[in-house]
């Protein structure tokens, strides 16, 4: 599996979620998981549920959505048109491994779970909106395996309470995701600064979960140490689905996906040793010349040294020093200062 590999190696894990946007098509799953192989993808990740298992078919004004993508759905019906068919998901999974991915989904209730379990899947995700659905998480967490939770809407303490849960069935292999809960989620609410913190208050490694328009928001969380992106994908945003108005195209998440790595690349390490690259400039630097022909005896002065490149004398720290001294050997007009000047 990709996920344990990469995260215990330090390395940024990439999820493309598919989520509605295949449009009730398996053609297009197919097609949208073979784009984000293409992309660069670790893992094309998916949701497990049915307008059943996650809401009521009730008209009344508290199950309708208002304002933003889905203005005027009802829950029932949004999901009933949004979730991916059980049935296609052994088919998505078997695509994944074959182009070298990792499959992901997201469980909404104990029925989902033991259908992923008989799928065999390897890691879990709970959904920002699920963080305060303790059962289920103690449900996924007795399965023994990784759990990426995104930690939309949560406060300290629901997150810290949803930590424990899965603590309470032994299971401390836990990815939290920073995420704003808004599609699409505007920068100013984004507030990745809670990345650091939030890796060093719960003590596991972090990540993002981004609904933000463009790679801007995953290459500073990155900058911040963020191992684990994930961002919605889609073929195209031409192709109306609930989710695309705030997904990728794939053109898009390849980018993204080549800006995430690099950034990675540019973080590097916390040294001061010269890099190879480095160390082939030192001839470059400045250093104390004699900018006329100096004669054994002669007084240092600022009309005969210099600092000037290449480095082939002392350091320049040293002019002061050596003016007004007289010189113990005979310079030529370029020649470095020997150190012999300054002992």
């Amino acid at each position: 599996m990709k996920f344990s590999e990469k995260i215990k190696n330090g390395d940024v894990y990439i999820i493309a979620e598919m989520s509605a946007n295949h449009g009730g098509e398996i053609e297009r799953a197919i097609e949208i998981i073979e784009a984000a192989a293409k992309a660069g993808a670790d893992c094309v990740k998916t949701q497990t549920y049915t307008a059943d298992t996650l809401t009521l078919d009730c008209d009344l004004e508290a199950y309708r959505l208002k304002g933003g993508l889905w203005d005027g759905y009802n829950y029932y019906s949004l999901y009933k048109e949004a979730y991916t068919p059980w049935e296609w998901q052994p088919v998505l999974k078997e695509k994944c491994e074959e182009l070298g991915m990792d499959f992901l989904s997201t469980p909404f209730d104990r029925t989902a779970v033991d259908f992923l379990e008989n799928m065999n899947v390897e890691f879990y995700k709970i959904a920002s909106f699920e963080l305060v659905d303790i059962p289920l998480i103690e449900y996924v967490a007795s399965k023994g395996k990784p759990i990426v939770m995104s930690c939309g809407m949560a406060s300290v303490e629901e997150i810290d309470e949803a930590v424990n849960a899965c603590k309470k069935y032994g299971n401390e292999n836990i990815v939290l995701l920073k995420c704003c809960s808004q599609y699409p989620a505007q920068p100013e609410d984004m507030n990745l600064a809670v990345i650091p913190d939030m890796k060093t208050r719960f003590n596991k490694v972090v990540g993002l979960s981004d609904h933000s328009f463009g790679s801007l928001a995953p290459v500073i969380a990155v900058s911040l140490g963020a191992q684990v992106i994930e961002k919605h994908i889609c073929l195209s945003r031409d192709i109306d689905t609930p989710d695309s108005g705030f997904s990728m195209s794939v053109e898009e998440f390849a980018g993204m996906v080549q800006d995430v790595r690099n950034a990675k690349i540019f973080m590097g390490s916390c040294t001061y040793e010269l890099t190879e690259h480095e160390k082939s400039g030192l001839n470059s630097r400045r250093s104390l010349v004699a900018c006329a022909d100096i004669k054994k005896g002669d007084v240092f002065t600022e009309h005969n040294i210099k600092s000037v490149r290449p480095a082939i004398g002392i350091l320049p720290k040293y002019y002061d020093k050596l003016l007004g001294k007289r010189a113990k050997k005979d310079y030529k007009f370029g020649e470095p200062l020997c150190f012999d000047e300054v002992e």
